[in-house]
């Protein structure tokens, strides 16, 4: 098997990670976007690294979509009752990682070294690497004003329309060696079907990343790049109507457009195989598959398909 690296976030992130770990085991490496991490109750949240943790240890809440199965809520009840905030719903399991999260970092570790413990705890085979060490908040500015990405993700539910985009210390904050490292090992690189602009965004954003990528094309190392809006919805999430209100095209093509620089293919949902012809004109391989993965069967799918996929590319191109 290829050694393989996703670039991923949230839910669709984690998904395509449980098929390429059935596919590759430990020859996946998981690098996970941090932008929308935050300290609540003073502890260390780290939502879309949990959402990918939990599914490849097969701890997931499969119907919630986020958190631990089998939860419990005791800490939240009581804290609504002495009146404090509880928008933010954390699982009394749950809760108990971040606990441990937090004092490994109040004790110095890095961030890298507290997620390599924690997935050797879990028992996952794959590697899960926060994109950087260093701190880098998803700001989004809407009519109500700059909102951190959690108040405006879960607090407000997704309402406001979405007008800028910002990644608050992305310009400060580089790779860690062990990203590098993976990145320039890697045989294929695979960017996850997460939103382009608030999953994927900051980890592109990351100094160091995009040389990466460059440097592991000029090797021949495909980065193909799989579609998370299916005949112009997003699956789950706001980024169909992110796309739009930021002046992109709110389709796969526009996704496609995104990552045309740096990427060498494109995987399409087979409702918009009418769109391929516009992908390929932008320089880019293409894959028409069905890329929604419903069970454990359909992640397995395509992600054997996206392998194979990608090594059947050619990186380098003019």
């Amino acid at each position: 098997m290829p050694r393989v690296v996703e670039l991923a976030g949230g839910v669709g992130g984690a998904k395509l990670a449980d098929g390429l770990l059935a596919e590759l085991g430990a020859d996946l490496t998981v690098v996970v976007n941090s932008g929308d991490d935050l300290v609540l109750h003073g502890l260390a949240i780290w939502p879309d690294h949990d959402t990918v943790a939990y599914t490849l240890a097969g701890l997931d809440d499969v119907d919630r979509g986020w958190g631990l199965a089998n939860e419990s809520w005791t800490v939240m009840e009581r804290l609504a009752e002495l009146g404090d905030e509880t928008w933010f719903r954390l699982g009394d399991r749950d809760l108990a990682t971040h606990l441990w999260r937090t004092d490994r970092l109040r004790d110095g570790a890095r961030p890298t070294t507290v997620a390599l413990e924690l997935a050797r705890i879990l028992g996952i085979a794959a590697t899960i690497l926060p994109m950087t060490d260093d701190l880098v908040r998803t700001e989004l500015r809407t009519d109500d004003g700059w909102l951190e990405f959690q108040e405006y993700f879960v607090h407000r539910h997704q309402a406001p329309e979405v007008r800028e985009v910002r990644f608050a210390g992305a310009d400060r904050a580089i790779a860690s060696a062990e990203v590098v490292a993976a990145l320039d090992a890697a045989e294929l690189i695979v960017i996850a079907p997460s939103n382009p602009i608030v999953s994927v965004g900051p980890i592109l954003a990351i100094g160091g990343i995009r040389d990466s990528l460059e440097r592991a094309r000029r090797r021949a190392v495909a980065v193909v790049a799989v579609s998370g809006i299916v005949a112009g919805r997003a699956l789950k999430g706001p980024a169909d109507r992110m796309l739009a209100s930021l002046g992109h095209e709110q389709s796969a093509l526009g996704v496609a457009r995104l990552y045309a620089p740096f990427t060498d293919g494109f995987v399409l949902d087979r409702l918009d195989a009418e769109l391929r012809p516009a992908v390929e004109a932008l320089g880019l391989a293409s894959l028409t598959t069905d890329t929604v993965m419903t069970d454990d069967e359909s992640r397995a799918r395509l992600a054997a398909e996206v392998v194979a996929f990608g090594r059947s590319l050619e990186a380098v191109r003019p």
